[in-house]
């Protein structure tokens, strides 16, 4: 980073990608030419298994909703071509600070012209655009009726060489009243009471989106703004450190493993804590199998150990296809039930279908003192009856049971006691998020933790009702 050549790549980096942090601070990614052309490979070989099964994703216009540039190199800029020449958004709407108004300009100037695909990683984004659209519809209507941007509050992230002014006269370029498109967009809200996203752009054919590990359960609540015939297409399992399979299917979070671009090894999921585990190569996968991936690319990274469990989905030819599956170690232990991640999901899946409630977002905290689990939720939708919350919290632990025979186990015994739910303030996780994205963290990498070994004080501050299983249901204080 100080100019000296030769120490992680023969070739000279030309800018540094940074990890999302999940561990520690963020690192710092060699990008040479040469690396930054096999992404761009990856991603036109993406694109063109997307355009085969969908020939209409480009007939209108692409809502690609990326972060803003970083490290002077905009991520608009690695699009493939074909992308970058229907697209909705000016490259200016990713460096708006607040980030209430980047959403707001972003479903504005989007909401000007027919959508005929979407891509943004992290299905989150889209919700977001589904709030204001509900929220703010009749701002945004008007705004695209008189030609307007709809706000001037306009400051740029630090850092983006740009003033409001400047950014002001980039977004605000070309815009023009349409009372034709503004009509149409009254006759959603008439018909639909809000403005709902899928019906704004009927030409809708693809959103591309996170399909597999926790932001799996953001991609559930799409539901609600998208029609089933829109299809999904995850793209791909793709990180700072590169990019790692090609998704060639809807509806799945497997793809095929860019053995190409990268040499890759693997370590089986039971035998990470060994003190030498053994190495498998990308031939020796088998289906099911679960596993933890080390990276060497041209990049810099040998050996690179990225945390991250795939599991094994079949095959594309003699290559594995694989799917993002969770972060590494995502475990919990209060006696040695050690609970993962997925268990933790699957658990929550299975209390909504037993209670008929929907979850947006939650967490689960260990309570080593008391040998119990602190599950925090924020519904869909407020409940105040006491019932409901009860045979919530009573199928959450039925299903960690089965699930996990340690548990079960634990359970049994009473070495573990019931889990305690809390049900938080709507917006409580949102709120979270933007205290993280305040302290530095990258909104674009931004990955929701389910499991915390800890509370924080502002979300015991959120806590608006307590269901203890040893104990009557509280309203919180």
């Amino acid at each position: 980073m100080r100019g000296e050549p030769g120490v992680l790549t023969a070739e000279t980096p030309f800018m540094f990608a940074t990890t999302s942090g999940t561990t520690g601070e963020p690192k710092f990614i060699p990008v040479t030419a040469s690396s930054s052309t096999s992404m761009a490979s990856s991603m036109r070989l993406w694109s063109y298994y997307a355009l085969r099964d969908h020939p209409a994703m480009l007939d209108a216009r692409v809502l690609a909703i990326v972060g803003p540039a970083v490290e002077g190199v905009a991520p608009y800029q690695r699009l493939p071509w074909l992308v970058r020449r229907h697209h909705a958004l000016p490259s200016a709407a990713a460096l708006i600070r607040d980030h209430e108004t980047r959403y707001f300009v972003t479903l504005r100037l989007a909401l000007g012209h027919p959508i005929s695909s979407i891509a943004t990683p992290n299905p989150s984004s889209l919700l977001r655009l589904a709030d204001i659209a509900a929220r703010r519809g009749d701002d945004l209507v008007r705004a695209v009726h008189d030609g307007v941007l709809g706000t001037t509050e306009l400051e740029p992230i630090p850092g983006a060489g740009a003033t409001g002014r400047d950014l002001s006269a980039a977004l605000t370029t070309g815009l023009g009243a349409d009372r034709r498109r503004a009509a149409f967009l009254e006759a959603v809200t008439r018909r639909r009471d809000r403005l709902v996203l899928g019906d704004c752009w009927p030409e809708l054919t693809l959103v591309a989106c996170w399909l597999g590990g926790s932001a799996g359960v953001q991609a559930r609540h799409l539901d609600a703004h998208f029609d089933r015939h829109v299809a999904r297409r995850d793209p791909g399992f793709v990180a700072s450190e590169g990019h790692f399979t090609i998704t060639v299917d809807d509806d799945s979070a497997a793809g095929v493993l860019t053995v190409d671009t990268n040499f890759y090894e693997f370590i089986a999921e039971e035998d990470i804590d060994e003190p030498e585990p053994r190495t498998l190569l990308s031939h020796e996968l088998a289906e099911g199998k679960r596993y933890y991936v080390v990276v060497t690319g041209a990049n810099g990274l040998y050996r690179y150990d990225m945390n991250d469990v795939v599991e094994v989905r079949g095959f594309h030819g003699r290559t594995p296809k694989v799917a993002f599956v969770r972060k590494g170690r995502d475990m919990l232990n209060i006696t040695g039930e050690k609970l993962h991640l997925n268990h933790v999901v699957h658990a929550v899946r299975a209390a909504e279908r037993a209670s008929g409630l929907g979850v947006w977002q939650f967490r689960l905290i260990p309570d080593v003192g008391a040998a119990r689990y602190d599950l925090l939720v924020e519904l869909s939708r407020p409940v105040w009856t006491g019932r409901e919350l009860e045979g919530f919290a009573a199928a959450f632990d039925r299903a960690l049971a089965e699930l996990n025979v340690e548990y079960r186990s634990k359970r049994a015994s009473a070495r573990l006691l019931p889990p305690r739910l809390y049900v938080m303030r709507q917006g409580w996780a949102e709120r979270r998020c933007r205290e993280e994205f305040a302290r530095g963290r990258r909104e674009i990498q931004h990955k929701w933790s389910v499991m915390r070994p800890e509370w924080d004080d502002s979300s015991r501050s959120e806590i608006l009702r307590v269901v203890d299983g040893l104990a009557r249901t509280e309203m919180a204080s």
